[in-house]
């Protein structure tokens, strides 16, 4: 019993010593004697993103599928016009999302360009979010994008080989 009480009066003053109390306002920041150095150059980092270009030109569907046989863009390799549009539509196996690897990209404005092209179905950079039910879809214009090759792929099913390319004429 003695040690019971003892306890209870050790946690009291534990949780006593823990608890709130006055809080002093920290002193006024007095100014350096030293001007300040020099910022150091910006790092390299994500390009900002851009204004959306509208789809001028034809949209073609892919449909994002996981099924028995496996997790694939059907179709997986597309040719469009700059102008054009793909529209991934959710058929089975989701979570799906596309996404555009940056490192692929050697000329930024084509990176912020195409990022900006997600406009509000983007998570991150060059990566929509993710779709779920079968009839979701993400739109992704290529206005403005320059002739070329760019390899894109469904995040969650990466390492399950869900890849394709499209090619911009």
């Amino acid at each position: 019993m003695r040690f019971i009480g003892l306890a209870l009066i050790s946690s009291a003053v534990v949780l006593g010593a823990c608890g709130g109390g006055e809080q002093k306002q920290a002193a006024p920041a007095t100014p350096a004697a030293t001007p300040p150095a020099p910022a150091a150059a910006a790092p390299a980092g994500p390009v900002t993103a851009g204004t959306p270009a509208p789809i001028s030109g034809k949209t073609v569907e892919i449909k994002m599928i996981g099924d028995a046989t496996g997790y694939r863009f059907d179709p997986a390799n597309v040719t469009i016009n700059a102008g054009d549009a793909l529209k991934f539509v959710v058929v089975g196996g989701g979570p799906h999302n596309v996404a555009f690897d940056p490192a692929q990209f050697q000329d930024p404005a084509v990176r912020t360009q195409l990022d900006a092209n997600f406009g509000a179905d983007k998570m991150a950079e060059l990566s929509s979010s993710l779709k779920m039910n079968p009839g979701d879809a993400i739109t992704i214009s290529f206005g403005g994008i320059k002739p070329g090759v760019y390899q894109f792929n469904c995040t969650p099913h990466l390492a399950m080989n869900m890849k394709g390319t499209v090619t911009v004429k």
